[in-house]
């Protein structure tokens, strides 16, 4: 599971732009526990904290479970003050690139999603991050994976977490910006992977593959 783990974290790292900094992460990706749809009608919202001043949001990374040969295109991203709602500080469908994927232990890919998008420039506190509307190349559902948090480096890590209003561990995916705080962007920490775990199911509801 070791040598799993390191080609996540390179892959992640790869596939960050060069100008992308990191504002917010809640640790590596797990890889073997669980993992959250967000299309088909679900919603999954994870908190994250600026602690940094200042802080204009660019995009997101997150790990996602895919059926095998299955593309992320884009999904609804919303940045709000409460899960599912509140002051909405940004929404749009984002176009996400992937990459590094690796297959894990049950046959999914695993990849790294990364997307760039004009978000809004935020003030210390906690705010949410709502991921819904995910398009595929296959139309088949796509996973948020699960890693509680474990790991996590930034302030007010572990996240928060929540899939349609039902309290869920936290998600692995980090926020990319830049601070007016340090007059330029902030430092990347040593160690960030992204990937990994889960899954959740077809039948009525759509939720769990994996236990």
């Amino acid at each position: 599971m070791k040598s799993f783990a390191l080609l996540l974290a390179i892959a992640t790292l790869l596939a960050l732009p060069a100008t992308a900094q990191i504002v917010y992460e809640n640790g590596p990706i797990n890889g073997n526990t669980d993992a959250w749809v967000i299309n088909f009608g679900f919603i999954v919202a994870d908190s994250f904290t600026i602690s940094t001043g200042s802080t204009t949001v660019t995009g997101m990374s997150f790990g996602a479970w895919l059926e095998p040969g299955d593309t992320l295109q884009s999904a609804e991203v919303q940045i709000t003050s409460e899960p599912f709602g509140g002051t909405i500080y940004f929404q749009g469908q984002v176009p996400f690139t992937q990459s590094g994927c690796v297959v894990n232990q049950y046959d999914y890919d695993i990849c790294t999603e990364t997307g760039s998008f004009k978000g809004p420039t935020l003030n210390n506190g906690m705010y949410w991050l709502d991921l819904q509307n995910a398009i595929d190349s296959a139309g088949e559902p796509v996973y948020w994976d699960e890693n509680d948090g474990v790991g996590c480096h930034s302030p007010g890590c572990p996240s928060e977490a929540t899939e349609n209003f039902e309290s869920i561990p936290s998600e692995a995916f980090s926020m990319l910006g830049t601070t007016s705080s340090s007059g330029g962007s902030v430092p990347e920490p040593d160690s960030l992977m992204l990937f990994a775990s889960a899954v959740l199911g077809c039948g009525a509801l759509l939720r769990r593959k994996f236990f």
